[in-house]
Order: C-alpha cells, then sequence, then structure tokens
C-alpha cells in the first residue's frame, strides 16, 4: 500500500511542492539525481566512468503531450549524444530512452522517427540507446517499436519488467543472439491482472526471466540490487559458460555504490543508471517506491539528521 501511494504521489503538484521546499531534501534528491544539465550528465558520467564502471543517461521527463515538446526533448538528445562523442566517451556510456518523451502518447508514427533520429545520433556518438520500458499500456507499443528500430540498428536495447506477467514470455522471444534485453523488476503501478503484486511473486518472475536470458543468445542487462538475485546472476553465467563480457549488471545511480565498484573491481560488467533534468520528481518518488531503505533515507533527512 505504501508502495502505491507513493506511486501515485509521484504525479501530485503537491507532494512535489513539499519535497522542493522541505529543509534537507535536496540533499537526497542529489544523490539519485544527477544534475539538471547536460554538464552535470557529462560530469557525473566522466567521473563513473574513470572508476571503470558503465553508464546508461535517462533524460528525464516522460508523457510530453505535444508536438513541440517531443521535438524539444529529441533535440537534448541529440546535444547529449555529441557531447558524449565528442569526449570520447561513447564506448563506455550510452542513452537510455523513454517514448513518451516523444511522442509515444499521442502519435506512434512521430515517436518511432524520433527515436530513429536519436539512435542515428547514437550510431555517430559510438554509442547504442536502450528503450526503457513505462506503463504496462505501452509494452505491445513499446516493443513493436524496439522491433522496427532494431532493422536499421540492431543494438537498440529493450527493457523486460518481472513484475508483469507476460514478462517471460517476452524474455523467451527477445533472448536471440545479438539482442540487448534490460531486465528490471518494474517500478509503475498495474492492475493484478497483468501484474504480479507480491514481492516474493515479482523476485521468483525475475528469475525466470534471468534463467532465459542467460540461457540465451543474447545480451542480458540485469538491473537489480538485490544481493541474492545477483548471486543467482553469477551461478548462471558460470552454468552456461559466459564470460563477463557477455552479460552486465546495471544499478541506480545513488544506490549501493559500494556494491557497484566491488563487481566492477572483480572483473564484471556493471553499468550505472544516470538519470538528470529538470522533471526529476515522478522519477526520485519511483525510487522511494522500490526500496524501503530508500525512503527511510528520505524521511531522515527531513528530520535533519541526514
Amino acid at each position: 500500500m505504501l508502495r502505491q501511494a507513493l506511486l501515485v504521489a509521484s504525479r501530485s503538484g503537491g507532494a512535489r511542492w513539499f519535497v522542493e521546499t522541505a529543509p534537507f531534501s535536496g540533499d537526497v534528491v542529489r544523490r539519485f539525481i544527477a544534475g539538471e544539465t547536460i554538464e552535470d550528465a557529462a560530469r557525473v558520467t566522466g567521473e563513473l566512468t574513470g572508476e571503470g564502471l558503465l553508464v546508461t543517461l535517462d533524460v528525464l521527463g516522460e508523457d510530453t503531450d505535444d508536438k513541440e515538446q517531443a521535438e524539444a526533448n529529441v533535440q537534448h538528445y541529440i546535444e547529449l549524444l555529441q557531447r558524449l562523442g565528442v569526449a570520447g566517451l561513447g564506448a563506455r556510456a550510452e542513452v537510455s530512452l523513454k517514448l513518451s518523451a516523444i511522442g509515444q502518447t499521442f502519435d506512434e508514427d512521430l515517436a518511432l522517427s524520433n527515436a530513429r533520429r536519436i539512435c542515428t545520433a547514437a550510431r555517430s556518438a559510438g554509442t547504442t540507446v536502450t528503450l526503457d520500458m513505462e506503463e504496462h499500456t505501452t509494452v505491445d507499443s513499446t516493443l513493436g517499436i524496439v522491433h522496427e528500430l532494431r532493422r536499421d540498428f540492431p543494438d537498440v536495447g529493450a527493457v523486460i519488467q518481472s513484475y508483469l506477467r507476460r514478462a517471460e514470455e517476452h524474455c523467451a522471444e527477445l533472448a536471440y543472439e545479438g539482442s540487448r534485453v534490460r531486465l528490471c523488476k518494474g517500478a509503475y503501478a498495474a492492475p493484478a491482472a497483468v501484474a504480479f503484486t507480491d514481492k516474493e511473486e515479482i523476485d521468483r518472475s525475475y528469475v525466470r526471466c534471468m534463467k532465459v536470458l542467460m540461457a540465451g543468445g543474447g545480451y542480458p542487462m540485469l538491473a537489480t540490487h538485490d544481493p541474492r538475485l545477483i548471486e543467482i546472476a553469477g551461478a548462471l553465467a558460470v552454468l552456461h559458460e559466459r564470460d563477463a563480457g557477455s552479460f552486465e549488471y546495471q544499478m541506480l545511480y545513488g544506490v549501493r555504490p559500494q556494491e557497484q565498484r566491488r563487481l566492477a573491481a572483480h572483473g564484471a560488467q556493471v553499468r550505472v543508471y544516470v538519470a538528470y533534468g529538470r522533471e526529476w520528481f515522478p522519477y526520485f518518488m519511483r525510487r522511494l517506491a522500490e526500496r524501503p531503505a530508500n525512503l527511510r533515507l528520505f524521511m531522515r533527512s527531513l528530520a535533519g539528521r541526514s
């Protein structure tokens, strides 16, 4: 119930005002958000890649409902990718893209066209694009766009959320040679008819999906902070004779940074999901909803103890 309440609050202007004005809350926000500008993103990317980590950059701002704002978001991504290319960071940093930010909500064809432009810019920068998965109602649309983009850009990444009941089926469809697939638990509200609601059910689904991906011919990107799931992933890599370059772990910026560095120091590929931008509030609230520890940290900050 608390998770659902936080997800509802992520769309509340009043809740955003409270977080923005509460004493000390800015310190916690900055733990999960790299900043608001391309300069902030470039700085954090340089720091993380300098420590041996990989990066995926997410420009915050979703649910765009007009063509002009979608175009502005496309231009921002193109500028970001040009910056990565000039800095020589393309081999270490990619971008994550929410289709709702570039027109999916009101014009799927426009979203596909805009995504092509961003993929073209990514190729010029020597990097790739992963299409984030959002609300459960957009799954079929998003996977359809992934399929279309991969005709010309086969390295486009897809995302599967294990809390959805069809997750294992989608993983089986995507576990082919060269297919980049990020597996995460999911951080959006969804009805029980289409999604698991119990944490243990979601975890079991994650393991089933991971088994499919690690046994397949694709490139799994395992997005989890759960020590037990990370241990299972390592065991599956041994079972299927996967070397460290054939899959990667992914973790959020600001969440278990010591574990990120520990895994990288032991030879694993670890990619940090770095979000930045002015529209940070919905993303921040989903991070609080995902882990009780994040919420406790935030509450301590409001009391002036963090």
